[in-house]
């Protein structure tokens, strides 16, 4: 039971037990077990790929150990929970959370398809007036991520959105979509939160390199000049200037950050939106980006490795505190991250937890990640996003 004056409270658990049903309940008991006696007002379940077919026996066991007022999940090619991560194989995890004075709304949306010009309707989304939190958990093959965060940035900027795309199914109309007893194939589901103070942190996992140049010559997703300079020989100048061990990172991949808010006096890691370089063309001297740039917008070659990822992530974790605790975190991160990206198992999961002093801490490998840059939500690759509930 919740009592006045009682702040945020919120658990997690995680159970590699071999059966569904077995593993919800063992994860949803610990979690219940660190909430106390206080009612749960949210709970995320994560079910781990190996148990797809068994996503409503891990929901009713859920439901047997742990009465909260709102459960939303997914299956999810690998789970995390406190500070451990499962990438492959059975596993559940649980996040509860008491949220005194918070306001909680749960929801499935729908994409339908207007013409084959990839004109679509969204049904469902809720209003998110005031939200201090949107959730929002995507299947793949039934729903436009990337154009919806597009038209959602136009209509609802500076929406604190995060969340991401749920793989786990690895097929069209098999994945199990969880949000308040049922679950869907299809569309997303989450939970808008007002009412509560939360932080969210988006970590790109790379390091920049080079100058800043504002893009001086640009069509769709091409540059071709950078700061009055063809953007091929900007590029070829600040590589070389690099060590011999960072001309190697960038060789295995060279990025763009391109800035989403000019309005700063400088400009730091958060503040680019990263994207790939996904090719060159040495007779217009063009670079080709993934994502559409304009005129005028500042771009700085950014690369990634193990150790920026881990540096960026333990930044950005500590500037979203900014010297306040959190009782508890959401962490959704790259199925490309993990041991494909560390050389130690549990980075993300032990980073988020010590940042916070906490291991109430729980998400899943996204084929995909969503969060802010410069106010404006975004589809990510090889990112991990983080929201930070905070005490008091």
């Amino acid at each position: 039971m919740t009592s006045k004056g009682e702040t945020t409270r919120i658990g997690a658990g995680l159970s590699a037990a071999p059966e569904a049903g077995r593993a919800a309940a063992e994860a949803a008991r610990e979690a219940a077990r660190q909430l106390g006696r206080r009612e749960a007002e949210l709970a995320f379940a994560f079910v781990g790929a190996r148990h797809a077919d068994d996503a409503d026996a891990a929901l009713e066991a859920l439901a047997g150990e742990l009465d909260a007022q709102h459960v939303v999940g997914c299956v999810a090619e690998g789970v995390l929970a406190r500070t451990t991560e499962l990438e492959a194989g059975p596993g559940v995890a649980v996040w509860a959370a008491s949220l005194p004075g918070a306001t909680v709304d749960s929801y499935h949306a729908e994409a339908i398809r207007l013409s084959d010009d990839g004109a679509f309707a969204v049904t469902g989304f809720p209003d998110t007036a005031g939200a201090s939190l949107v959730v929002m958990i995507v299947d793949p093959f039934s729903f436009p991520a990337g154009p919806f965060l597009r038209q959602l940035n136009d209509e609802r900027p500076g929406l604190p959105l995060v969340g991401g795309i749920a793989s786990g199914a690895g097929a069209p109309g098999t994945q199990a979509l969880i949000v308040d007893g049922e679950v869907h194939e299809e569309g997303a589901v989450g939970v808008v939160i007002s009412g509560v103070p939360v932080r969210t942190v988006v970590s790109q996992g790379c390091a920049p390199f080079g100058r800043e140049a504002v893009i001086t010559r640009a069509e769709g997703n091409l540059v071709f000049e950078l700061a009055g300079e063809r953007a091929l020989d900007r590029l070829r100048a600040d590589v070389a200037a690099l060590s011999p061990a960072e001309r190697q990172l960038v060789a295995q991949g060279l990025l763009a950050g391109i800035v989403i808010d000019e309005n700063r006096a400088e400009y730091r890691r958060g503040d680019f939106l990263i994207r790939g370089v996904v090719g060159l063309d040495e007779a217009t001297g063009g670079l080709a980006i993934g994502e559409q740039v304009r005129v005028g917008q500042t771009l700085r070659f950014h690369c990634r490795d193990a150790a920026s990822a881990d540096e960026d992530l333990r930044e950005s974790l500590d500037a979203g505190l900014g010297g306040r605790r959190a009782a508890g975190a959401l962490a959704f991160t790259c199925n490309g991250r993990g041991t494909n990206m560390f050389p130690q198992p549990n980075h993300d999961a032990l980073a988020v937890s010590r940042a916070i002093g906490s291991d109430a801490v729980a998400g899943f490998f996204c084929g995909g990640e969503i969060g802010p840059v410069g106010g404006r939500a975004f589809l990510h690759g090889f990112t991990a996003t983080v929201a930070l509930f905070l005490e008091g």
